[in-house]
Parts: structure tokens; sequence; C-alpha cells
């Protein structure tokens, strides 16, 4: 097992006049047998960032670290990580036994090794009764549980996942979820896992890396990202739905964006008037959306026994005074 430390890394395209910054100087700890998310929109980098940890990509600056290797000029092959990509990228004419163990093969390990290996990952991964089938005769889930498997078996310091759910429908990926946890806890194997969805990642991380635009936003537990955003992108991104940013709201400081979370606002008889735009049922929940001057504000309610506000109808909602959170407006950084 193995920390990993990223130290001011930068990555550019192009040369000269048509030179292209796309990471912007990224420092992150990661201790050894942490598992660890970058998580951020489409575009952000935050693929780049974990293809370079893999060597797949070239550092125009900084440093990575890999326990304690600089591992900057070392090959994929020599830095000691496996990875999950988000295609399973399986032999088709192999069967599961011969997918997991071919990286073992072409390492020239001996039989009885390669057995007790592939033997283990299935026990953890529940293949067993699949290890004879042909990639065809599997689900998606199935499939990406043999390129986990495949990965394990290797007994690597780092485990790399670029976004190996993306594939799976629904149901799937929370399942996957669940088999991804149990995995680490058995295994404690370093992992970057890299995702979009904001879910995945307050669901997996023990801590996590918030990407934006190629600048890393904020570094820190689901909790101290949900509940202390260090900016607006992050307190807008990291929710679903979103933090309602005001920058006009009532009683609001001068200069400054006020953020409320949808289920600290309070419908009630005290508080802002506003018009019901429409609303949402989500099972055991209601969304309500409803404007404040100029303003869309997302209100989430658990009472959905009681009447629903007709859109164009007035409310009074209310915000959690020990709720509030504020940003500066021009710097978008949390006061």
């Amino acid at each position: 097992m193995a920390a990993i430390s990223l130290r001011n890394i930068i990555k550019r395209y192009g040369k000269g006049k048509h030179e292209l910054e796309i990471i912007h100087g990224v420092n992150a700890e990661i201790a050894d047998r942490e598992f660890v998310v970058i998580v951020g929109p489409s575009g952000c980098g935050k693929s780049t960032l974990l293809r370079m940890v893999a060597g797949l990509e070239e550092i125009s600056s900084g440093e990575i670290w890999i326990g304690e290797r600089k591992v900057n000029d070392l090959e994929p092959a020599e830095r000691d990580i496996a990875m999950v990509f988000q295609n399973y990228a399986l032999y088709p004419h192999m069967s599961v036994y011969e997918n997991m163990a071919y990286g073992l093969k072409i390492k020239k390990m001996q039989a009885e090794e390669i057995k007790a290996r592939v033997d283990k990952a299935a026990g953890i991964l529940e293949l067993a009764p699949l290890l004879d089938r042909r990639p065809r005769q599997l689900s998606g889930g199935q499939r990406q549980r043999v390129a986990m498997g495949r990965a394990i078996v290797r007994q690597p310091q780092v485990f790399l996942f670029d976004e190996p759910l993306s594939n799976l429908d629904a149901k799937l990926r929370a399942q996957t979820r669940i088999e991804i946890q149990k995995l680490h806890r058995e295994l404690g194997i370093t992992s970057l896992f890299v995702t979009h969805d904001q879910v995945e990642a307050m669901t997996l991380a023990q801590r996590m890396i918030v990407m934006n635009a190629g600048a890393m936003e904020q570094f820190g537990t689901p909790e101290e990202v949900y509940n202390r955003p260090a900016t607006t992108f992050v307190a807008s991104f990291m929710g679903s739905p979103p933090m309602n940013l005001l920058l006009n709201a009532p009683g609001g400081r001068p200069r400054t964006v006020m953020g409320i979370r949808p289920e600290h606002l309070v419908i009630g008889d005290t508080g802002w008037e506003v018009q019901v735009e429409t609303t949402e049922l989500l099972g055991a929940e209601r969304l309500v959306y409803a404007r404040l001057g100029t303003e869309q504000l997302i209100v989430r309610s658990e009472e959905v026994g009681t009447s629903v506000p007709a859109p164009g109808s007035t409310i009074r909602i209310a915000p959690r005074e020990d709720r509030i959170h504020w940003f500066d407006a021009q710097s978008r950084k949390r006061m």
C-alpha cells in the first residue's frame, strides 16, 4: 500500500501563443489506504488528473509521488497501479477466469499462484460461479466486476477508477457502489475514483477533490464539502437539488451571496413572501420551485401529505438562521 502526493500539478497543451493550461496547480496529500473521489462536471480536468497519476498523460509541471517514489518519469507499468476504466475492455474470446488471469500470465507467474489470486478475487466479488463464462454471457454489472477482479489480482499499491459505473443503469450503479465500498474495506488499497456524479462521490468518498475548470475548489470529507462548501461552485455542484444562492436576499449583507440549502427553508406563516412556479413530487419528499423577486428558490419539503401549493400562489418561507452560508460576491469564496 502507499500514499499519493500531488504537488503543484500543472498540465498544458500546445506551445507558445497556442499554449493552453488545463490543470492549474493541484496540491493534495492522499493517505495510505484512503479512498478519495475526484468529482466535477464534464471537462473540468478530473480524468486528465487521474491519467497523470497513472502515467498515461505527461505532467507539464509539478511532482507525483506514490509511496516513497517520485513517479513523474516512470512508465505506467512501473508505477505499481491498477486501473479500472469506464469500458470493461474484456477479451471476448476468453473466459472470466482467463480475463482475470491474463495479466499475471504475461508476468510469467506460476499457475498455482495465479489460481490462488483469481480464486480469492472471485470470492470477494462473488464471481466464482461465473469463471467459465465468456463476457457476452454476463450482465453489465458482472462485466464491471470482472474488470475490478482483473485489477485486484495484480495486488497493486494503488487503484485508479475512471468513471467505472457510468455505463450501468441506476439500480446496478447503486449495487456496484456498495460492492466497491465492501471491496475497499476488505483490501484497504489506496484508491482514486473519478466521477461526474455527486451522489456517487458523496456515498463512496472518505475525502473528495472537487474540480472546476482545471482547479481544485475543495478537498475534504463529504460532510465538510456539503456542510461548509468553500466556494459558490462547490455549494451549487454538491447537493441535489443544489444550494440556493441569492444575491439580493432580504436582510442580506451588501456585496455578498447568501447560500441556503433547499431542506433548510421552512414553509410557514413567517419569512419571505414568494410566488410558487411549480412543484415536483419525489416519493417521500416534494420540491417547490418559487420566485423571490428576480431570483428562483427551491424548497425541499417532506410533508407530502399536506396540500400542494398551486402554481401562481403566494406562500411564505423562512430560512433556518443557523444554516445560512455567506460567500464573497466577487471571489465567490466562503466568508
